[in-house]
């Protein structure tokens, strides 16, 4: 428990030292904001500070800080390592600066942001790239939570019929404005997704298993796959993920100050990483009784994200407790999916120009995404196996979105005579986790962990290389 307790304050301190230093970076102003300046009654809307945090909060959480962290546990205690690591200095620092940037130009859809700093070829490529990722959001976010409250209700009432539920409300969230549902539900689902995190919290000092330490190296690697890159990007949210920069524009367009940027931007994405490092804890005590696999009919089944999470919250925190936090679980995702969707009709709008006032026009926009979405939906119940190649393709172009806007973010900042180096490092990274992951990962090259680390090293250094020589050719080099 002392490397779990260690890690859980220096994330809480993390925010609060390494947070400024990055607020500093990018100095708030009292300059209005966007909701100030063009409010439309429908995406430009004026909230207060504590409904923007919560609204972003579950914007981003989704699965990934409960399932991504239950099965990056089983890579031992270095998933303790990189969610601090990855959200401090990486992710939450990803968020505040691409938050700001959107804040700062009229709410600007993320591919925008990217392609002012990347060049207009770039642009394009992420405007398609980043819709197509959000609809697979819209798509994922809608089975697992059904599947959830399909077995916590009568038998009529199963998997499809919440489906049907979750994807109406879907519709709901994406065209009404924001304040109408969004903006009333969430503050009820932030209630219960805290309950859950804190309950379990509580229940991990209660307990006081025997966690992993740091001093007895890295622990158990349950999965028999190599650490790096395959941890990076089973714990994307919780650490950092792409998806969250196409999140904060929504937010953007709803702040009445520059202020607001550090708990909204930096500090959500701090509390989804303390979500995802207690769900971690207790997964990793959950796989040390249980193991990582459990008997259905004679054969041998693999735990999933929704097993563990299920399990220990019954176990741990009795019937209702158990009951709040399965329901958090569903909110969680719930809250994503509809987000996702409105994120990509503010994207394409943006895109063609086509101003979202009126109904007409909103719904002209948002039916061929509801029709991609239900396509998509469709094709992962259709085969067993296809919830899992939908989600596998999700978790690398995810990062992958997170790699092309830490550079734009590094760009930035060198134009700007500012410290690059919060962004460059981070973009370094990324990308060679994510270059080796589709070199090695099944989906991808397939090639061997050599082969993969090779061609990923090579990128860095040639991205490095083009971002030291892009940089001399500008004249800021001496900067």
């Amino acid at each position: 428990m002392i490397t779990f307790t260690i890690c859980l304050l220096l994330l809480v301190g993390g925010y609060f030292a390494y947070g400024y230093v990055i607020e500093r970076i990018i100095r708030p102003t009292a300059a209005p904001t966007p909701a100030v300046l063009h409010p439309d009654g429908v995406d430009y809307i004026s909230l207060p500070g504590w409904k923007i945090f919560m609204i972003q909060f579950l914007n981003i959480a989704g699965l990934g800080p409960v399932f991504g962290a239950i099965m990056g546990a089983q890579f031992g205690t270095a998933s303790f390592v990189w969610i601090v690591a990855g959200t401090l200095f990486a992710g939450a620092t990803h968020d505040y600066l691409s938050g700001m940037l959107s804040l700062r130009s009229n709410g600007e859809s993320l591919p925008d942001t990217v392609g002012r700093f990347l060049g207009l070829g770039t642009k394009r490529v992420m405007r398609v790239f980043t819709v197509v990722l959000l609809v697979l959001v819209g798509a994922v976010f809608v089975s697992g939570p059904a599947g959830l409250l399909a077995n916590m209700t009568p038998s009529h009432l199963d998997a499809t019929f919440w489906i049907v539920v979750i994807f109406a409300y879907y519709v709901l969230a994406t065209l009404l404005p924001i304040d109408k549902v969004i903006g009333k539900i969430y503050p009820l689902f932030a209630v219960v997704l805290l309950f859950m995190a804190v309950g379990i919290l509580f229940m991990l000092y209660w307990r006081h298993p025997q966690l992993p330490e740091l001093t007895e190296g890295w622990g158990e690697n349950r999965t028999g796959l190599p650490i790096f890159p395959m941890m990076f990007v089973s714990i994307a949210c919780g650490a950092i993920s792409g998806f969250h920069a196409t999140q904060s524009p929504l937010m953007a367009r709803c702040m009445t100050s520059e202020r607001q940027g550090r708990p909204v931007f930096y500090g959500a994405t701090v509390a989804e990483g303390v979500v995802a490092l207690i769900w971690a804890a207790a997964a990793t005590c959950f796989f040390g009784e249980n193991g990582i696999s459990y008997m259905q009919g004679g054969q041998e089944v693999l735990y999933t994200g929704a097993d563990v999470a299920s399990g220990i919250s019954n176990e741990w925190l009795g019937a209702f407790g158990g009951m709040l936090a399965i329901l958090g679980i569903i909110a969680a995702p719930v809250s994503t999916g509809d987000t996702a969707l409105r994120s990509a009709r503010l994207m394409v709008a943006d895109m063609f120009k086509i101003e979202q006032r009126s109904m007409s026009k909103r719904l002209l926009v948002s039916v061929p995404l509801f029709l991609a979405t239900m396509g998509i939906l469709l094709f992962s119940l259709s085969d067993k196996e296809g919830f899992n190649i939908i989600w596998r393709y999700f978790a690398w172009s995810n990062q992958t979105l997170s790699v092309f806007t830490l550079w734009a973010l590094t760009v930035y900042l060198t134009r700007a005579k500012k410290p690059f180096w919060v962004a460059f490092i981070p973009a370094l990274f990324m990308t060679a986790v994510c270059v080796s992951y589709i070199c090695m990962a099944p989906e991808g090259l397939g090639l061997s962990e050599p082969y993969a680390y090779g061609i990923g090293g090579a990128c860095v250094a040639a991205s490095a290389v083009w971002y030291m020589a892009w940089r001399k050719r500008s004249g800021m080099e001496n900067r």
